[in-house]
């Protein structure tokens, strides 16, 4: 991922949490469940081990990621603006990135294929001459964390921990290593939008998308949610260490983990999970139900967005 830019503090918008709201959002019983990679193919600095047991109460997430259509009635409500707007710039890849040379103002350093575009934003996430009329129904991207604990406030709902992302993503099934099972195209069939062909000069797009696709696209998982893996990274509300699970053990099973939700200090880098439509086995086999990632709270780029999760009330 691009290295994160710093930003002052927020500007004067102060999200004032709603009224629980479950709209949108799938039950689910929780329970015990096997956490982590039971495969040992995770990368040792995201630390998806041990596998160990977890225990969760019932509750609630969102059927798909937040989509165009909603963070845009967030924002007509209040005015919110994202941290990529504050800073004026965002991370595009290069191969979607609609701007004049005039607004590509570098490359990543080590990741020379995000680019640091002017004007990218949740608007405009491909750069200042890309838009989102034609996706609305599409998931909203170039959000930061911040961005996300904002809309969640405003929606009446908040980010879900990473064992209930891990969990719901698992669908009901106990160790497989995608939410549809272990195999990547059952039958010949794409399950996720994820990259194919050679990364990350060329996408023969044989899911049928080269940058995002609708939340509904494909087959929901054994809870009727959809696009878990592939897509866009999603946010959750945990700060991010790579010795999680084996600070972890010893504590069998450990009942329903919750990162902090706030950190006064904003340095912690915080939990993505499910991987995007830029992953590839090649450099980012992150589109397992197990895989782990992380950015600091303020970053934002054309492949990250989230979804909401709720107490079962």
């Amino acid at each position: 991922m691009i290295e994160a830019i710093t930003l002052g503090p927020p500007g004067p918008f102060r999200p004032v949490a709603a009224d629980r709201n479950p709209r949108g959002q799938v039950r689910l019983s929780g329970g015990t469940f096997t956490m982590g990679d039971t495969f040992g193919e995770g990368y040792a600095a995201d630390g998806e081990g041990p596998v160990h047991d977890v225990r969760l109460d019932p509750f609630l997430i969102d059927a798909t990621t937040v989509t165009n259509a909603a963070f845009a009635a967030f924002v007509k409500d209040t005015g919110y603006v994202t941290d990529a707007e504050r800073l004026g710039m965002s991370a595009v890849f290069h191969l979607t990135v609609q701007a004049d040379s005039a607004d590509v103002l570098g490359r990543a350093t080590g990741t020379p294929w995000w680019l640091v575009v002017r004007g990218a934003s949740w608007r405009h996430p491909h750069g200042p001459l890309s838009s989102i009329g034609a996706l609305q129904n599409h998931p909203v991207v170039q959000v930061s964390w911040n961005d996300a604990q904002a809309y969640c406030a405003w929606a009446g709902k908040r980010l879900p921990t990473e064992a209930e992302w891990e969990y719901a993503a698992r669908g009901g099934r106990e160790g497989n290593r995608f939410p549809w099972g272990d195999e990547l195209t059952p039958r010949g069939q794409w399950m996720c939008n994820i990259w194919q062909g050679t990364f990350p000069t060329h996408n023969t797009a044989e899911d049928g998308h080269v940058a995002t696709a609708p939340v509904k696209s494909f087959r929901p998982n054994g809870f009727g949610l959809w696009n878990m893996v592939g897509n866009v990274w999603e946010w959750c509300a945990d700060t991010f260490a790579a010795d999680t699970y084996a600070v972890r053990a010893g504590q069998i099973p450990v009942h329903d983990p919750r990162g902090p939700l706030h950190d006064p200090s904003r340095s912690a880098p915080r939990v993505m999970r499910g991987g995007s439509f830029l992953c590839h086995d090649s450099y980012c086999y992150r589109y397992r139900v197990a895989a782990r990632s992380s950015n600091t709270a303020e970053s934002a780029a054309a492949n990250i967005g989230f979804r909401c999760a709720n107490d079962a009330g």
